[in-house]
């Protein structure tokens, strides 16, 4: 049978537009108590709710409403730009606007530390079909470049840290420093959040609906979830991304709720008719904007820029990760317990990014000759049929059995196409099995998607003039999600 039937939503054919990094990217910050942490999944819905592409008179009055910093400020020797967009996600524990009642209703007592203990690179292709989300832990075991400490003034060489303490010794200039220096990602934007545009978000939204398999307690934020679905008001979403304690997952289960938050929320977005509504729109943007932070590039321009390009978003178009550990527990004298990454997974996860792939496909890298190709639905699952789209007579033949020996279901009886002079390989594919059209793709190095509503599950190759063999596959290893994957259904 093939693979069931995924989001929505039909990916368009890629038209690589390039597109230089001239965005400045932006740190993380660092924290103590309130563990917050997702922020950035408002920030995120900017994005996502600017592919709207409502209009120019609508965003460019939010403009004005961003606080701006420069978080690239005399940057030197940063790495080479890749292919999209990467914005880096930090969120704080700031909490201005927020009344007494709801501080104590959430648990939001206490002075705000300045501080952050949330990271997450957000990567937009640069077809702006996909947004990949990497977190970062806040105690990872991290290098900072050498650096003028912004507190007491004293020059330090690089030495030792955990990551979220960059934000306290070098503010957002150092964090974006010492993340490119550990992902050598060249990071194009910066963008910082707090508690307050997070509630007033979520809110304005009208809720976000959770679901969670098992009951989740944590008395140190209050959160109390039967197990089941939920539809989390922005005060019970902020319990629900900032808990470290319930489970004993401790700060990778709650980047794991962070991740499912965001997917849940990038699914309310776009499914749920705010981004046809100007003035829901203007709502929501105005509730993250107005305690947003970003470098000074990021404004009217990229949100039209992407509003125009991202029409086609969905759940299923995002994908969520986080970087590889390989030591947990790593004690480092004067710090404390840190967090290792694997070097050599870390390195084929931000390769990924710089590389503009998917990371639920090409993870592992791979190609003819080399190791399979990661992707998320197995080749047994897809029925295929093939046919042969240019004059090379039993070229048809050739690619069904590549195909079949590579574990696809194809109906080993192609034919001829139509038009015998196709340039480019194509997929036509339906939208309901969108997810195996792109397994399928990640098979045929070069081909194009082509959804057609209507085509049914067997999708259909057209071997074009580009053809030039067929790549081995395997199932995507546990730890890249898809925003449909995680929602509810």
């Amino acid at each position: 049978m093939p693979a069931s039937p995924a989001s929505p939503a039909a990916p368009r054919s890629p038209q690589r537009r390039p597109r230089p990094s001239s965005g400045r990217p932006r740190p993380p910050v660092r924290r103590k108590k309130p563990r917050w942490a997702m922020r950035a999944v408002t920030t995120l819905s900017v994005v996502v709710l600017a592919a709207a592409g409502i209009g120019h008179a609508v965003v460019t009055s939010l403009d004005a409403d961003i606080d701006r910093v420069d978080p690239f400020k005399d940057m030197k020797n940063r790495p080479r730009a890749g292919h999209g967009m990467n914005v880096l996600l930090v969120g704080t524990d700031g909490r201005d606007g927020i009344s007494e009642t709801e501080r104590r209703k959430y648990r939001l007592g206490g002075a705000p530390c300045n501080c952050t203990d949330t990271m997450m690179i957000v990567h937009i292709s640069e077809d702006r079909e996909r947004a990949s989300v990497v977190s970062l832990p806040r105690d990872s075991y991290a290098e900072t470049p050498p650096h003028t400490d912004r507190i007491t003034g004293r020059r330090h060489g690089g030495h030792v840290i955990k990551l979220n303490a960059a934000y306290a010794e070098g503010g957002p200039n150092l964090t974006v420093r010492t993340v490119e220096h550990m992902t050598h990602v060249k990071i194009d934007h910066y963008l910082e959040i707090d508690f307050t545009s997070f509630m007033k978000t979520v809110d304005v939204l009208g809720g976000v609906e959770i679901c969670t398999a098992k009951p989740l307690r944590d008395s140190y934020t209050g959160l109390d979830l039967a197990a089941g679905t939920h539809e989390l008001s922005g005060g019970e979403a902020l319990q629900y991304v900032r808990s470290r304690h319930a489970d004993g997952s401790s700060d990778l289960g709650r980047m794991q709720r962070q991740q499912r938050f965001m997917a849940a929320l990038i699914a309310q977005s776009t499914s749920s008719g705010v981004l046809l509504n100007p003035m829901k729109f203007r709502d929501i943007t105005r509730a993250v904007l107005g305690s947003v932070r970003a470098d000074k590039e990021f404004g009217t321009g990229e949100l039209l820029d992407l509003g125009r390009a991202m029409r086609n978003f969905s759940p299923a178009s995002s994908e969520f990760t986080t970087v590889p550990i390989g030591r947990m527990g790593y004690a480092v004298k004067g710090i404390g317990s840190t967090l290792k990454w694997d070097a050599a997974k870390a390195g084929r996860l931000f390769r990924a990014l710089r590389e503009d792939e998917p990371l639920a496909v090409r993870r592992g890298g791979g190609g003819e000759g080399g190791a399979p190709v990661r992707v998320e639905v197995a080749p047994q699952q897809i029925r295929v049929q093939v046919e042969n789209g240019t004059l090379t007579a039993g070229l048809g033949r050739k690619v069904d059995t590549a195909l079949a020996a590579t574990g696809f279901r194809t109906t080993r009886v192609p034919v001829n196409a139509r038009d015998r002079e196709v340039g480019r390989t194509v997929i036509v594919y339906d939208p309901r099995w969108d997810r195996s059209a792109k397994s399928l793709a990640a098979a045929l190095p070069g081909s194009s998607l082509r959804a057609v509503r209507g085509q049914g599950a067997v999708l259909k190759v057209v071997v074009g003039a580009d053809y030039r063999g067929v790549r081995k596959v395997r199932v995507e290893e546990p730890g890249v999600t898809t925003g449909d994957q995680v929602g509810c259904r």
